[in-house]
């Protein structure tokens, strides 16, 4: 049985600031960040390769089974190991947003993936948990849940200026639209669809900065310590 008293969730939509806002939570608390999302696009980056539709849950889940997945910290970030090849950079594209959003949404990924999220979580002790099912299906008894969400205006100009300072040449209104397609996929599958635990605290970060946003969930942490 997988022990949740140290486990804390933060979910939400893309362009939200949680995987930020996860950082430096974990950092403060001495927590390992564990970031969902980019095991989802490993998924995703290794089906590409392998020629295996999104969609066939069988070949997906014997793809999930063999995969070799290894994530390392690395000051303020993780580095994600594919088969011995690290992909930090190759799952960061809008093209594995999307494939992401469609793998995620197959029963047989979605077991695998649960499952090795829950054993990681029991061997780090403590964690902070960032991702779009983490406090609603992966760990629905962790005692600490968040949700961050924010516009769309602003989430779309946060990640159209991640994108900028990765090198990529792409307008604001293109950024907007594949967020909100990103949305309707994530929000309508009928497969842990994205939305807040019914126990999660829901912090609106629109007009928030990271600090204020992750000073507020310590605040709440430590007040129910």
């Amino acid at each position: 049985m997988i022990q949740t008293e140290c486990v804390i969730t933060i979910d939400g939509p893309a362009g939200s600031g949680k995987s930020t806002v996860s950082r430096d939570v974990a950092r403060s608390l001495g927590f390992v960040y564990l970031d969902t999302g980019a095991m989802y696009r490993a998924v995703a980056l290794a089906a590409e390769r392998r020629g295996v539709d999104e969609t066939n849950g069988p070949e997906l889940g014997e793809l999930c089974r063999e995969l070799d997945l290894v994530i390392r910290a690395d000051g303020e970030i993780n580095r994600l190991f594919l088969q011995g090849e690290e992909v930090t950079a190759a799952i960061r594209t809008p093209e594995m947003d999307m494939r992401s959003s469609a793998v995620s949404a197959v029963g047989e990924v979605r077991d695998a993936m649960t499952q090795l999220q829950r054993r990681l979580a029991t061997r780090a002790g403590g964690v902070v948990a960032e991702g779009r099912d983490m406090g609603t299906v992966v760990f629905p008894e962790a005692p600490r849940k968040f949700f961050l969400t924010a516009s769309r205006a602003q989430r779309a100009k946060r990640r159209y200026t991640e994108r900028i300072e990765r090198g990529e040449t792409v307008s604001l209104e293109q950024v907007e639209e594949d967020l909100a397609r990103r949305d309707r996929q994530d929000e309508s599958r009928l497969l842990a669809p994205l939305r807040p635990a019914e126990d999660a605290l829901v912090i609106d970060t629109t007009a928030l900065t990271k600090a204020e946003v992750v000073s507020r969930i310590l605040q709440t942490i430590h007040g129910e310590d």
